[in-house]
Protein backbone atom coordinates (compact mmCIF):
# COMPACT_ATOMS: atom_id res chain seq x y z
CA UNK A 1 0.00 0.00 0.00
CA UNK A 2 1.19 3.50 -0.75
CA UNK A 3 2.06 6.26 2.11
CA UNK A 4 -0.37 8.61 2.94
CA UNK A 5 1.83 11.29 4.50
CA UNK A 6 -0.49 14.50 4.14
CA UNK A 7 0.52 17.97 4.75
CA UNK A 8 0.15 19.85 7.71
CA UNK A 9 -3.89 21.07 7.47
CA UNK A 10 -4.71 18.11 5.20
CA UNK A 11 -7.93 17.17 6.05
CA UNK A 12 -8.68 13.71 7.98
CA UNK A 13 -12.04 12.47 7.08
CA UNK A 14 -14.30 10.41 10.38
CA UNK A 15 -16.97 8.51 9.51
CA UNK A 16 -19.05 8.71 13.19
CA UNK A 17 -18.96 11.52 15.51
CA UNK A 18 -19.12 10.16 19.26
CA UNK A 19 -16.82 9.99 21.80
CA UNK A 20 -14.07 7.68 19.36
CA UNK A 21 -14.33 10.31 16.67
CA UNK A 22 -14.25 13.28 19.10
CA UNK A 23 -10.84 11.69 20.77
CA UNK A 24 -9.57 11.10 17.01
CA UNK A 25 -9.84 14.05 15.98
CA UNK A 26 -8.99 15.76 19.11
CA UNK A 27 -5.37 13.95 18.48
CA UNK A 28 -5.79 15.04 14.95
CA UNK A 29 -5.90 18.72 15.24
CA UNK A 30 -3.29 19.20 17.70
CA UNK A 31 -1.03 17.51 15.21
CA UNK A 32 -2.14 20.30 12.94
CA UNK A 33 -4.39 18.11 10.67
CA UNK A 34 -8.39 19.34 9.80
CA UNK A 35 -10.91 17.49 10.49
CA UNK A 36 -14.24 16.71 8.42
CA UNK A 37 -17.16 14.85 10.50
CA UNK A 38 -20.38 12.71 9.55
CA UNK A 39 -22.72 11.28 11.60
CA UNK A 40 -26.56 10.92 12.33
CA UNK A 41 -26.97 12.58 15.19
CA UNK A 42 -27.18 16.13 14.86
CA UNK A 43 -25.97 16.68 18.30
CA UNK A 44 -22.71 13.96 17.80
CA UNK A 45 -19.72 14.76 20.63
CA UNK A 46 -17.35 15.22 17.84
CA UNK A 47 -19.25 17.80 16.24
CA UNK A 48 -17.89 20.26 18.60
CA UNK A 49 -14.02 19.17 17.70
CA UNK A 50 -14.18 19.42 13.81
CA UNK A 51 -14.00 21.60 10.94
CA UNK A 52 -16.69 20.06 8.77
CA UNK A 53 -19.94 18.47 10.42
CA UNK A 54 -21.72 16.45 8.12
CA UNK A 55 -25.43 15.28 9.62
CA UNK A 56 -26.16 12.32 7.70
CA UNK A 57 -27.08 8.43 8.25
CA UNK A 58 -24.05 5.85 7.72
CA UNK A 59 -26.13 4.69 4.43
CA UNK A 60 -26.03 8.35 2.66
CA UNK A 61 -24.12 7.33 0.41
CA UNK A 62 -24.15 11.11 -1.05
CA UNK A 63 -23.38 12.02 2.24
CA UNK A 64 -20.17 9.65 2.63
CA UNK A 65 -18.90 11.04 -0.74
CA UNK A 66 -19.02 14.16 0.20
CA UNK A 67 -17.30 13.24 3.36
CA UNK A 68 -14.73 11.58 0.70
CA UNK A 69 -14.11 14.49 -1.50
CA UNK A 70 -13.42 17.27 1.09
CA UNK A 71 -10.74 14.55 2.74
CA UNK A 72 -7.61 13.66 2.25
CA UNK A 73 -8.18 10.36 4.37
CA UNK A 74 -10.95 8.52 5.63
CA UNK A 75 -11.16 6.35 8.57
CA UNK A 76 -14.14 5.69 11.24
CA UNK A 77 -15.23 5.15 14.89
CA UNK A 78 -18.18 3.33 13.36
CA UNK A 79 -17.18 0.09 11.71
CA UNK A 80 -20.75 -1.05 10.77
CA UNK A 81 -20.63 0.54 7.41
CA UNK A 82 -23.32 -1.13 4.43
CA UNK A 83 -20.31 -3.82 2.00
CA UNK A 84 -21.73 -2.69 -1.01
CA UNK A 85 -21.31 1.48 0.25
CA UNK A 86 -17.60 0.33 1.90
CA UNK A 87 -16.62 -0.90 -1.43
CA UNK A 88 -16.94 2.25 -2.76
CA UNK A 89 -15.29 4.55 -0.61
CA UNK A 90 -12.25 2.17 -0.64
CA UNK A 91 -12.25 2.20 -4.63
CA UNK A 92 -12.37 5.30 -5.56
CA UNK A 93 -10.81 7.13 -2.17
CA UNK A 94 -7.97 6.73 0.38
CA UNK A 95 -9.41 4.47 2.99
CA UNK A 96 -6.28 2.97 4.29
CA UNK A 97 -8.06 0.62 6.47
CA UNK A 98 -9.66 -0.90 3.18
CA UNK A 99 -12.73 -2.86 3.20
CA UNK A 100 -12.04 -6.93 3.74
CA UNK A 101 -10.61 -6.80 7.15
CA UNK A 102 -13.61 -4.66 8.21
CA UNK A 103 -16.38 -6.62 6.00
CA UNK A 104 -14.99 -9.92 7.84
CA UNK A 105 -14.98 -8.44 11.38
CA UNK A 106 -18.35 -7.37 11.12
CA UNK A 107 -19.67 -10.63 11.35
CA UNK A 108 -19.27 -13.24 14.22
CA UNK A 109 -19.10 -16.44 11.79
CA UNK A 110 -16.95 -14.78 9.29
CA UNK A 111 -14.38 -13.12 12.34
CA UNK A 112 -14.32 -16.63 14.04
CA UNK A 113 -13.54 -18.21 11.15
CA UNK A 114 -10.94 -15.87 9.99
CA UNK A 115 -9.31 -16.41 13.68
CA UNK A 116 -9.33 -19.97 13.53
CA UNK A 117 -7.54 -20.31 9.91
CA UNK A 118 -5.05 -18.06 11.52
CA UNK A 119 -4.07 -20.70 14.07
CA UNK A 120 -5.01 -18.19 17.25
CA UNK A 121 -7.39 -19.98 20.05
CA UNK A 122 -11.02 -19.77 19.92
CA UNK A 123 -13.90 -20.99 22.05
CA UNK A 124 -15.73 -23.65 20.50
CA UNK A 125 -18.73 -22.21 18.17
CA UNK A 126 -21.01 -23.41 15.44
CA UNK A 127 -22.70 -21.15 12.88
CA UNK A 128 -26.28 -21.77 13.66
CA UNK A 129 -28.91 -23.15 10.87
CA UNK A 130 -32.01 -24.38 13.26
CA UNK A 131 -32.59 -24.98 16.85
CA UNK A 132 -31.39 -28.31 16.13
CA UNK A 133 -27.90 -27.01 15.65
CA UNK A 134 -28.26 -25.29 19.01
CA UNK A 135 -29.15 -28.63 20.87
CA UNK A 136 -26.84 -30.63 19.00
CA UNK A 137 -23.65 -27.97 19.60
CA UNK A 138 -24.55 -28.55 23.42
CA UNK A 139 -24.89 -32.00 23.42
CA UNK A 140 -21.38 -32.17 21.88
CA UNK A 141 -19.60 -29.40 24.20
CA UNK A 142 -22.03 -29.20 27.40
CA UNK A 143 -23.65 -26.31 28.63
CA UNK A 144 -23.63 -23.29 29.61
CA UNK A 145 -23.80 -22.29 25.72
CA UNK A 146 -24.33 -18.65 24.39
CA UNK A 147 -26.11 -18.19 21.12
CA UNK A 148 -24.99 -14.55 19.55
CA UNK A 149 -26.24 -12.71 16.37
CA UNK A 150 -23.86 -12.55 14.41
CA UNK A 151 -23.73 -9.32 12.80
CA UNK A 152 -25.28 -5.88 14.73
CA UNK A 153 -24.86 -7.28 18.85
CA UNK A 154 -22.70 -4.92 20.79
CA UNK A 155 -22.51 -4.51 24.33
CA UNK A 156 -24.21 -7.74 25.36
CA UNK A 157 -27.10 -6.79 22.50
CA UNK A 158 -28.80 -9.88 20.70
CA UNK A 159 -26.74 -12.68 22.91
CA UNK A 160 -29.47 -15.70 24.83
CA UNK A 161 -27.42 -17.40 27.63
CA UNK A 162 -28.13 -21.40 27.55
CA UNK A 163 -27.84 -22.94 31.24
CA UNK A 164 -29.94 -25.64 31.31
CA UNK A 165 -31.56 -28.52 29.00
CA UNK A 166 -34.89 -26.40 29.82
CA UNK A 167 -33.05 -23.58 27.61
CA UNK A 168 -32.60 -25.41 25.10
CA UNK A 169 -36.31 -25.98 24.13
CA UNK A 170 -37.74 -22.72 25.48
CA UNK A 171 -35.14 -20.69 22.88
CA UNK A 172 -36.68 -18.34 20.63
CA UNK A 173 -34.62 -17.57 18.07
CA UNK A 174 -35.67 -14.88 15.01
CA UNK A 175 -33.78 -16.95 12.47
CA UNK A 176 -35.75 -15.21 9.77
CA UNK A 177 -34.79 -11.68 10.82
CA UNK A 178 -30.55 -12.65 11.61
CA UNK A 179 -27.56 -15.24 11.72
CA UNK A 180 -26.61 -16.58 15.01
CA UNK A 181 -23.47 -18.24 15.98
CA UNK A 182 -23.93 -20.72 19.53
CA UNK A 183 -20.29 -21.09 21.44
CA UNK A 184 -19.49 -22.39 24.27
CA UNK A 185 -19.86 -20.74 27.30
CA UNK A 186 -16.36 -20.22 29.32
CA UNK A 187 -15.94 -19.91 33.22
CA UNK A 188 -13.92 -16.94 33.03
CA UNK A 189 -10.91 -15.63 35.48
CA UNK A 190 -10.13 -12.78 33.55
CA UNK A 191 -11.36 -10.80 30.33
CA UNK A 192 -7.73 -9.11 28.81
CA UNK A 193 -7.49 -6.95 25.73
CA UNK A 194 -4.25 -5.78 23.55
CA UNK A 195 -4.49 -2.68 21.68
CA UNK A 196 -2.29 -2.44 18.56
CA UNK A 197 -0.98 0.22 15.96
CA UNK A 198 -0.19 -1.01 12.29
CA UNK A 199 0.60 1.80 10.22
CA UNK A 200 0.13 1.59 6.19
CA UNK A 201 4.16 1.00 5.74
CA UNK A 202 3.82 -2.29 8.39
CA UNK A 203 5.65 0.20 11.75
CA UNK A 204 3.69 -2.52 14.78
CA UNK A 205 3.12 -0.87 18.29
CA UNK A 206 1.84 -2.44 21.07
CA UNK A 207 0.16 -1.43 24.37
CA UNK A 208 0.42 -2.93 27.64
CA UNK A 209 -1.78 -6.05 28.36
CA UNK A 210 -5.04 -4.80 29.47
CA UNK A 211 -7.36 -6.20 32.22
CA UNK A 212 -10.92 -5.82 31.61
CA UNK A 213 -14.12 -5.92 33.59
CA UNK A 214 -17.74 -6.16 32.46
CA UNK A 215 -20.81 -5.28 33.88
CA UNK A 216 -23.51 -6.27 31.75
CA UNK A 217 -21.91 -7.22 28.82
CA UNK A 218 -20.37 -3.27 29.23
CA UNK A 219 -17.19 -2.50 30.07
CA UNK A 220 -16.84 -1.26 33.79
CA UNK A 221 -13.36 -0.83 34.28
CA UNK A 222 -9.93 -1.62 33.16
CA UNK A 223 -6.40 -1.84 34.55
CA UNK A 224 -2.87 -1.75 32.95
CA UNK A 225 -0.90 -3.87 33.04
CA UNK A 226 -2.84 -6.53 33.69
CA UNK A 227 -2.49 -8.68 36.78
CA UNK A 228 -2.28 -11.79 35.02
CA UNK A 229 0.51 -12.60 33.05
CA UNK A 230 -0.40 -13.57 29.67
CA UNK A 231 1.04 -10.33 27.57
CA UNK A 232 3.38 -12.63 25.97
CA UNK A 233 0.91 -14.92 24.65
CA UNK A 234 -1.48 -12.33 23.79
CA UNK A 235 0.93 -10.70 21.84
CA UNK A 236 1.87 -14.03 20.11
CA UNK A 237 -2.07 -14.99 18.92
CA UNK A 238 -2.21 -11.02 17.74
CA UNK A 239 1.10 -12.00 15.50
CA UNK A 240 -0.74 -14.78 14.21
CA UNK A 241 -4.00 -12.77 13.45
CA UNK A 242 -1.38 -9.85 11.55
CA UNK A 243 0.14 -12.66 9.16
CA UNK A 244 -3.46 -13.11 7.90
CA UNK A 245 -5.87 -10.15 8.29
CA UNK A 246 -4.94 -6.10 6.76
CA UNK A 247 -4.86 -3.68 9.64
CA UNK A 248 -4.03 -0.15 9.59
CA UNK A 249 -4.47 1.82 12.13
CA UNK A 250 -5.22 0.80 15.85
CA UNK A 251 -7.08 -2.10 16.61
CA UNK A 252 -8.07 -4.13 19.53
CA UNK A 253 -8.02 -7.68 20.02
CA UNK A 254 -10.05 -9.08 22.97
CA UNK A 255 -9.44 -12.45 24.88
CA UNK A 256 -11.09 -14.52 27.26
CA UNK A 257 -8.64 -15.73 30.22
CA UNK A 258 -10.05 -19.48 31.96
CA UNK A 259 -10.59 -20.81 34.88
CA UNK A 260 -8.04 -23.64 33.84
CA UNK A 261 -5.69 -20.59 32.19
CA UNK A 262 -6.00 -20.92 28.59
CA UNK A 263 -5.91 -17.89 26.67
CA UNK A 264 -8.75 -17.76 23.89
CA UNK A 265 -9.65 -14.77 21.30
CA UNK A 266 -13.00 -13.66 22.23
CA UNK A 267 -13.08 -10.30 19.12
CA UNK A 268 -11.56 -7.80 17.24
CA UNK A 269 -12.61 -4.41 17.13
CA UNK A 270 -10.66 -2.65 13.87
CA UNK A 271 -10.52 1.05 15.60
CA UNK A 272 -9.53 2.51 18.69
CA UNK A 273 -11.42 0.71 21.72
CA UNK A 274 -13.21 1.53 25.08
CA UNK A 275 -10.25 -0.10 26.73
CA UNK A 276 -7.44 1.63 25.42
CA UNK A 277 -8.57 5.10 26.99
CA UNK A 278 -6.23 4.95 29.75
CA UNK A 279 -3.44 5.66 26.96
CA UNK A 280 -4.61 9.72 27.11
CA UNK A 281 -2.81 9.90 30.49
CA UNK A 282 -0.56 6.95 31.56
CA UNK A 283 1.59 6.29 28.30
CA UNK A 284 3.52 8.30 26.19
CA UNK A 285 1.35 7.99 23.17
CA UNK A 286 -2.41 8.19 23.23
CA UNK A 287 -4.06 4.94 21.14
CA UNK A 288 -5.73 7.93 19.07
CA UNK A 289 -2.66 9.43 18.47
CA UNK A 290 -1.25 6.06 17.08
CA UNK A 291 -4.19 6.04 14.91
CA UNK A 292 -3.79 9.21 13.17
CA UNK A 293 -0.05 8.53 13.06
CA UNK A 294 -0.37 5.09 11.59
CA UNK A 295 -2.88 6.02 9.16
CA UNK A 296 -0.62 8.93 8.09
CA UNK A 297 2.49 6.30 7.76
CA UNK A 298 4.20 8.98 10.35
CA UNK A 299 6.98 6.83 12.54
CA UNK A 300 5.04 5.84 15.90
CA UNK A 301 6.94 5.79 18.86
CA UNK A 302 7.07 2.57 21.17
CA UNK A 303 4.41 2.55 23.58
CA UNK A 304 5.66 3.17 27.33
CA UNK A 305 3.36 3.24 30.24
CA UNK A 306 4.52 6.41 32.48
CA UNK A 307 2.05 4.73 35.39
CA UNK A 308 -0.36 2.11 35.95
CA UNK A 309 -3.69 3.00 35.73
CA UNK A 310 -7.28 2.25 36.58
CA UNK A 311 -9.39 3.43 33.73
CA UNK A 312 -13.54 3.77 34.80
CA UNK A 313 -16.85 4.13 32.40
CA UNK A 314 -19.14 6.62 33.10
CA UNK A 315 -22.23 5.09 32.21
CA UNK A 316 -25.79 7.66 32.46
CA UNK A 317 -26.46 6.22 35.91
CA UNK A 318 -23.24 7.04 37.17
CA UNK A 319 -23.58 10.77 35.85
CA UNK A 320 -26.86 10.56 37.74
CA UNK A 321 -25.37 9.31 40.88
CA UNK A 322 -21.99 11.37 40.98
CA UNK A 323 -22.98 14.93 39.86
CA UNK A 324 -20.33 17.39 40.70
CA UNK A 325 -18.96 14.36 43.02
CA UNK A 326 -16.76 13.44 39.77
CA UNK A 327 -14.54 17.20 40.41
CA UNK A 328 -13.84 17.22 44.05
CA UNK A 329 -11.33 14.09 43.38
CA UNK A 330 -7.91 15.95 41.92
CA UNK A 331 -6.21 12.75 41.14
CA UNK A 332 -9.10 11.94 38.91
CA UNK A 333 -9.08 12.19 35.51
CA UNK A 334 -11.99 13.28 34.39
CA UNK A 335 -13.59 12.54 30.24
CA UNK A 336 -17.15 14.12 29.92
CA UNK A 337 -17.97 13.17 26.00
CA UNK A 338 -20.83 15.64 25.44
CA UNK A 339 -23.95 13.45 24.31
CA UNK A 340 -26.84 15.32 25.42
CA UNK A 341 -29.07 12.35 25.45
CA UNK A 342 -28.05 10.54 29.11
CA UNK A 343 -29.56 7.46 28.90
CA UNK A 344 -28.67 4.65 32.11
CA UNK A 345 -25.95 1.87 30.07
CA UNK A 346 -25.05 4.10 27.80
CA UNK A 347 -21.03 5.50 27.84
CA UNK A 348 -20.68 8.92 28.50
CA UNK A 349 -17.49 9.52 30.20
CA UNK A 350 -14.93 7.62 31.44
CA UNK A 351 -12.41 8.68 34.69
CA UNK A 352 -8.91 7.63 34.61
CA UNK A 353 -6.47 7.18 37.62
CA UNK A 354 -2.69 6.89 37.66
CA UNK A 355 -1.55 5.18 40.71
CA UNK A 356 1.32 3.70 42.27
CA UNK A 357 -1.13 1.28 44.42
CA UNK A 358 -4.10 -0.25 41.83
CA UNK A 359 -5.16 -2.51 44.58
CA UNK A 360 -6.02 1.13 47.25
CA UNK A 361 -6.95 2.66 43.84
CA UNK A 362 -9.57 0.15 43.43
CA UNK A 363 -11.16 0.09 46.72
CA UNK A 364 -11.46 3.61 46.62
CA UNK A 365 -13.02 4.02 43.34
CA UNK A 366 -15.40 1.64 43.85
CA UNK A 367 -16.14 2.87 47.21
CA UNK A 368 -16.74 6.46 45.48
CA UNK A 369 -18.75 4.94 42.53
CA UNK A 370 -20.85 3.26 44.70
CA UNK A 371 -21.83 5.66 46.98
CA UNK A 372 -21.60 9.00 44.47
CA UNK A 373 -23.51 12.11 46.09
CA UNK A 374 -24.99 10.03 49.39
Amino acid sequence: MTSTKLALGATIGIIGGGQLGKMMAQSALRMGYRVAVLDPSEDAPAGATSNHFIHAEFSDLRALKSLCEMSDVITYEFENINAEILHTLVDDYNVPQGAQTVLTLQNRETEKAAIEASGAAIVPYEKVDSLDTVRTFAKMHGLPAIVKTATGGYDGKGQYLLETEADLFTLDLPLEEADFVVEKYIELEREVSLTIARSVSGQVIIFPLQENLHKDQILYRTIVPARLDFEQQAKKEAEKIMSKLHFAGVFTIEFFVSKQGDLYVNEIAPRPHNSGHYSIEACNISQFDAHVLALLDHPMPQVALHSDAVMMNLLGEDLDRLGSELFKHPDWRVHVYGKTARKPARKMGHVTVLTEDVEETLEHLTKDFVKGTD
